[in-house]
């Protein structure tokens, strides 16, 4: 569930929304980890081991994990033993997928993958597990993102005047070439 109420994060950011996370998430985390130790068969005989600890771990998780929108980044911060915190440009993210197995249908969990410009071939750059009215977050981020982009194409100058005269030691087919480009990139949607 997104909420509107502005709050300062550690940036000193106002948030425009903030995540919320569904704790069923969290038995969605235990039974994947179950599944794993099934599977490799010498691992059956910690099933209770890793309930007691992973009960405790996956909710020491859920309590530090925090996503927030800002007028123009998305913090994410997560870890338990290893605090990460990433802080997004709204400008550099390319795509938020939507990510739900079968499993996950079964607890009503959704995964959101934040993909940007620089992520690598490896996938998403963060994916969060559990964010409750995902869709709705997803746009709102969406959105921000859009009016941030619409609102910096119309302060950003030109690089090149349309009918910029080529100065000496310019050679005109590059600049022609240059002009070619921008007017390409400026009608490209986004």
């Amino acid at each position: 569930m997104t909420s509107a109420h502005p709050a300062a994060s550690s940036h000193s950011a106002v948030a425009l929304a903030e995540a919320t996370f569904n704790p069923d998430v969290r038995t969605y985390w235990l039974m994947g980890g179950s599944f794993t130790l099934l599977v490799t068969l010498v691992g059956i005989p910690l099933l209770p081991l890793w309930w007691l600890l992973g009960m405790w771990i996956t909710g020491r998780y859920l309590e530090r994990l925090e996503c927030t929108l800002t007028k123009r980044t998305l913090i994410v911060k997560r870890g338990f033993f290893i605090r990460v915190e990433k802080t997004i440009p709204l400008d550099k993210i390319t795509d938020l997928g939507m990510v739900e197995g079968p499993l996950m249908r079964l607890f009503d969990i959704q995964a959101l993958s934040i993909e940007t410009a620089g992520s690598t071939s490896q996938g998403a750059l963060v994916k969060l597990y559990g964010i409750e009215n995902v869709e709705s977050f997803r746009d709102t981020v969406l959105d921000q993102r859009d009016r941030m982009l619409e609102k910096g194409s119309e302060e950003s100058p030109t690089a090149l005047p349309v009918a910029a005269p080529v100065s000496e030691g310019f050679n005109a087919d590059a600049v022609a070439l240059l002009r070619e480009i921008r007017d390409e990139l400026k009608n490209r949607p986004l």
